[in-house]
């Protein structure tokens, strides 16, 4: 049926058409998701409330048509019992840089993060195209750590400390890795019906040290949620690395059809297409996608939509993606 599109494309099942979400699709492009967070009193209030975190959920499902659903929330939201303070304005800011285990509070209960399982399960019944939970990555989400939050100087202390406390910043990873799987594993248990693990700087590190400390831990990670039944993908901003997982998202600046001879794959216009005009958009996205279009890739921007995007715009990526005919 139409409504499992995006699950049949990762699976490499037939389509009718190319299935099409938008990273950040609940987001401040859309006025009804303005006047939502509003109403929530701010950003993380809209985050713990679990009917209006539901409402601009699907919010785009409703105005754009898209085939798939992304829980909204935040990376940083499983952090909020281990770390006494963490806050959002807009980006994450933590009290301190954590740089080591002993910053980081007890394993949470599933009890300090049951807004979120409440909102998929909410998801679930409404929803008529599936639901995609996500997380960042240990080592994107050890990078707002050590940095005390988002950085406008280069993230530079994750780089600093896997060299100069390699141990230390080791322990660091594999304790978020049990941290996500937790986290991920409810968020299965709940509903969700695929997973994205986002990297947007898993990229910064050289790939020796991407080897070394990451890749065992990432590979484990998609592995024991794979054993749960659902389909991974895995978005990194830089070059595709390979974690053993289902999908991998691309971003815009590298070759949409290399990465498809590889395996299923969602991507990846970039982002300031859609700040241009509706004709330009579909000229695009037919230039993106006629290559690649048959079973296995999952129509999607290279990166998340801005917020200065037009919903116009947005409606003809949309459009544009369920024109191209299928191979």
């Amino acid at each position: 049926m139409s409504g499992d599109l995006f699950l049949r494309a990762l699976r490499q099942e037939p389509v009718e058409h190319l299935p099409v979400w938008m990273m950040r699709q609940a987001g401040r492009y859309l006025p009804e998701y303005l006047a939502t967070k509003e109403r929530a009193g701010g950003f993380l209030g809209l985050c713990r409330n679990p009917e209006l975190a539901a409402e601009v959920t699907m919010q785009p499902v409703r105005r754009l048509g898209v085939d798939a659903a992304i829980l909204f929330s935040d990376i940083m939201v499983p952090l909020l019992p281990a770390v006494p303070g963490l806050a959002f304005a807009p980006g994450p800011k933590l009290p301190r840089a954590i740089t080591g285990v002993e910053g980081l509070g007890p394993p949470e209960s599933a009890d300090e993060l049951a807004f979120v399982y409440e909102t998929i399960r909410i998801l679930r019944r409404e929803l008529s195209v599936p639901l995609i939970g996500f997380a960042g990555t240990p080592a994107t989400v050890a990078t707002y750590l050590a940095e005390g939050g988002s950085s406008k100087k280069g993230f530079t202390a994750l780089r600093k400390l896997l060299h100069a406390a390699p141990g230390r910043a080791q322990a660091l990873l594999d304790r978020l890795e049990k941290l996500m799987l937790r986290y991920l594993t409810r968020q299965v248990e709940a509903g969700a019906q695929a997973i994205q693990l986002f990297d947007s700087w898993g990229g910064e590190l050289s790939v020796a040290d991407f080897e070394r400390f990451c890749a065992p831990g990432l590979k484990r990670l998609v592995g024991n949620l794979q054993a749960l039944g659902v389909p991974v993908i895995y978005f990194a901003r830089g070059p595709l690395r390979d974690v053993g997982a289902t999908a991998y998202g691309v971003d815009w600046t590298l070759d949409l059809a290399a990465a498809r001879a590889r395996g299923p794959v969602q991507g990846n216009l970039d982002p300031a297409v859609l700040l241009s005009t509706p004709d330009e958009v579909r000229r695009a996205v037919a230039e993106m996608a006629l290559p690649v279009a048959g079973t296995g890739y999952v129509v999607n921007l290279g990166h998340g939509i801005w917020p200065a995007t037009p919903v116009g715009n947005a409606e003809a990526f949309v459009e544009a993606a369920h024109a191209v005919k299928v191979r």
